[in-house]
């Protein structure tokens, strides 16, 4: 059974899976039309920019720029409300799970933009959730 019919078979139990399987088809969608390998989403509300976000966000850059990739997007948005694990950042690559990273700094950003964006391998010991659920 491929990826896809898992999806397919998958049991919807009320309105919070479906808007979980709507923001998910529209986030792949949404890397697919503007021509994106991937996205990464630097969470810069206030407990992250005092833990360090902005420094994360450098880092990326930085790499993003020494790479050349043009695939591949930088954004920002606010609080997710995971404080205590500050800063964080979500990765999506087009035809995966996205995974949220959390505990950063800017060696753990360059590591997951290298391992997860550009190699494909997401890095599990960083992770503290995938597919919009937060584990950790």
């Amino acid at each position: 059974m491929t990826r896809t019919q898992k999806k397919a078979v998958t049991k919807v139990h009320g309105s919070k899976d479906l808007e979980k399987i709507k923001n998910e088809l529209r986030a792949q969608a949404v890397l697919r039309e503007d021509g994106c390998h991937g996205r990464i989403t630097v969470h810069m509300g206030t407990c992250g920019i005092a833990a360090g976000a902005r420094d994360v966000m450098g880092a990326l850059a930085l790499e993003l720029a020494t790479c050349g990739r043009r695939d591949v997007r930088i954004t920002t948005s606010g609080c997710i409300g995971v404080c205590a694990q500050e800063p964080v950042m979500t990765v999506e690559v087009l035809g995966s799970q996205p995974v949220l990273y959390g505990n950063l700094d800017k060696d753990k950003a360059r590591l997951i933009f290298r391992q997860h964006v550009l190699g494909g391998e997401p890095i599990a010991q960083l992770a503290i959730g995938a597919g919009g659920q937060i584990t950790h």
